[in-house]
């Protein structure tokens, strides 16, 4: 009788685990056409060009703003009654989607003619979670800049 028992319950238990195994689930099927709507639709590039403005800066009245174009980005300082060039420079747009970084080479003929101006030869740029970040030395302080698409 013991031997009858252990056989039925070791059948039980190998018929209930081939069942799990065997069958396709609504959550297993919803997961696999997930999967396939995923790379159906593949995440685009973001598209940096347009207008973007400080959204740190130390005074609302003063601050800056970048114009990317599809192969160039010009900042400026921003104020009441002024608007003074502080970078010009290459831009080449990401080819795939995520976080993107370039490295901008200065546009020495427009840089050399803006007081304020940046003097490096190339700026770094990060674009994260809709916003682009590089960092400004001005007057001994370093300082990142934040800017969101206006």
């Amino acid at each position: 009788m013991k031997k009858s028992v252990a056989i039925i319950t070791t059948i039980a238990a190998l018929v209930i685990g081939l069942s799990a195994c065997g069958g396709n689930s609504s959550s297993d099927a919803a997961a696999d056409k997930k999967q396939e709507s995923s790379q159906s639709t593949q995440a685009k590039p973001a598209d940096l060009t347009g207008t973007w403005k400080q959204e740190n800066p130390k005074d609302k009245d003063n601050y800056q703003e970048a114009t990317i174009t599809a192969d160039s980005i010009e900042v400026n300082w921003v104020g009441k009654d002024s608007k003074d060039l502080y970078w010009s420079g290459s831009f080449t747009a990401p080819t795939s989607a995520g976080d993107y970084t370039w490295t901008s080479k200065g546009n020495k003929e427009k840089l050399s003619g803006s007081l304020l101006a940046s003097q490096d030869e190339s700026k770094d740029f990060k674009y994260t979670n809709g916003e682009i970040t590089y960092k400004v030395s001005a007057l001994g302080e370093t300082t990142t800049v934040h800017l969101k698409k206006q």
